[in-house]
C-alpha cells in the first residue's frame, strides 16, 4: 500500500483499451444470493451523477467532474446517446456505470464501479458484463472503448482485459491529490 497526502502531486499511469467485436457471452445471472437490480437514470441531475462518482471514486482520486462547468455537465447528462445506469440492491446504490454512444459506432464506458462496501460480494463481474452487453446493444456500434489507470481499483485492468477489452495506449499523468489516498497499488 502507498500513502499519499491531499497536496502531494502523483503520477501515475493512465491505459486505454478498446474492444472491436461484440462480446460472445451471454447476459450473466445475479451472483447466488444476490438480489439487485439495474435501473437506467433519465435526465438524471448532476448532483446524483456527482454523489455516485464520489461514492464509487473517493478511494481512487475521481475528482475531475467536480471541476466541469454545471452547464456542460447537466448537458452532458441530458444527452439521450449518454446514458447512466444504477446498481441498487439492499435499498441503496451498490454501483454504476455511464455510457456514452455520442461519437458514431463507438459505445464509450466512462465510468464504471461498484461502492466499497460492495467490492468482494460477487457483483463486479456482473455489472461490468451487463455494461459491456449494454454498450454493444446499439446495432451501429462497431467499438467499445474504456480507460482506467493506477489509481483505481487493482484489478481494475485485468478485468477488462478479462471480458475483452484490449490495451491500445499507455501515458503517464500527473494530479495534485485534494484528499489524502491509499493506493493499493504501485502508481508507475
Amino acid at each position: 500500500m502507498h500513502a499519499h497526502r491531499a497536496g502531494e502531486r502523483v503520477e501515475y499511469r493512465v491505459t486505454w483499451l478498446e474492444m472491436t467485436g461484440r462480446p460472445r457471452f451471454g447476459w450473466p445471472k445475479l451472483p447466488v444470493g444476490r438480489e439487485a437490480v439495474l435501473l437506467r437514470a433519465e435526465t438524471p441531475p448532476r448532483w446524483y451523477f456527482l454523489a455516485l462518482y464520489d461514492a464509487v471514486g473517493r478511494d481512487h482520486a475521481w475528482t475531475d467532474m467536480h471541476a466541469a462547468p454545471a452547464a456542460k455537465l447537466d448537458d452532458w447528462l441530458a444527452d439521450p446517446d449518454v446514458a447512466l445506469f444504477t446498481l441498487m440492491g439492499q435499498g441503496w446504490p451498490q454501483g454504476f456505470f455511464l455510457l456514452d454512444w455520442r461519437e458514431a459506432g463507438l459505445c464509450d464506458l466512462t465510468y464504471f464501479g461498484l461502492v466499497p462496501e460492495a467490492v468482494g460480494r460477487g457483483l463486479g463481474s456482473w455489472l461490468l458484463q451487463c455494461a459491456i452487453l449494454t454498450g454493444w446493444g446499439r446495432e451501429a456500434v462497431t467499438k467499445m472503448t474504456v480507460n482506467t489507470c493506477t489509481l483505481d481499483h487493482p484489478r481494475a485492468l485485468i478485468r477488462y482485459q478479462r471480458y475483452g477489452f484490449v490495451p491500445v495506449r499507455t501515458e503517464v499523468h500527473s494530479r495534485v491529490l485534494t484528499r489524502d489516498h491509499v493506493f493499493h497499488q504501485p502508481l508507475l
